[in-house]
């Protein structure tokens, strides 16, 4: 068995992209569906290297319903997990186009955000923690993750 995608439903799929982008993430291809009124789109990271016209090892999914609908939070999700290179610098670049950190990095380890839609992506600092630093160490938790 090999892991092939995460599926989460989108309001807004440029938003959503976007913040995907902040984390390193590119569209890798893109299904219209007129019929069934819906747009899937495929996210991975370089780092998920695939030869030409094959699937990535890893892929977000965004699925686009063209008739409005309301998302809930996605709580019930559970959450994307991704390890970064640079925690403080990634937090810093989000904080920075506006994401809000709601789980900042106090640990140097791990850090929680949110999509435009409300599903939560934990961060992980590759390579064990760094050392606490400020902002980070004193940054109180902003709502939930």
């Amino acid at each position: 068995m090999r892991y092939l995608h995460t599926m989460i439903r989108v309001s807004d799929p440029a938003k959503t992209i976007a913040f995907f982008e902040l984390l390193g993430l590119t569209e890798v291809r893109r299904m219209e569906n007129e019929k069934g009124r819906f747009t899937l789109i495929f996210l991975a990271t370089p780092e998920d290297h695939a030869a030409l016209g094959e699937r990535r090892q890893a892929e977000v999914e965004l699925t686009h319903n063209w008739d409005p609908e309301e998302l809930s939070e996605g709580r019930n999700f559970g959450h994307l997990a991704y390890r970064v290179e640079d925690i403080y610098g990634l937090c810093q670049t989000l904080m920075d186009a506006g994401v809000t950190i709601n789980r900042p990095p106090r640990d140097g380890h791990m850090a929680f955000v949110r999509t435009p839609d409300g599903i939560s992506i934990e961060l992980l600092q590759e390579g064990g923690p760094k050392p606490p630093a400020e902002p980070w160490a004193s940054m109180p938790n902003t709502g939930h993750w």
